[in-house]
């Protein structure tokens, strides 16, 4: 009934994603290629996160 009052929390897991993937572009244009691939496997860790409790719901 007040389902609308709890906070989802993939959200909050998609923004972090989100931001994860603009730190990873801004370190391929600078040539941070080593840094872009640590944070490329971060997001991707993260979006399985977002898959697994998407599918729970």
């Amino acid at each position: 009934m007040f389902k609308w009052l709890k906070s989802d929390p993939t959200q909050k897991m998609q923004k972090e994603y989100e931001a994860l993937l603009s730190k990873a572009m801004n370190a391929q244009r600078n040539g941070d290629i080593r840094n872009y691939s640590l944070l490329t496997e971060q997001a991707n860790a993260l979006y399985q996160k977002i898959e697994a409790a998407g599918k729970r719901d």
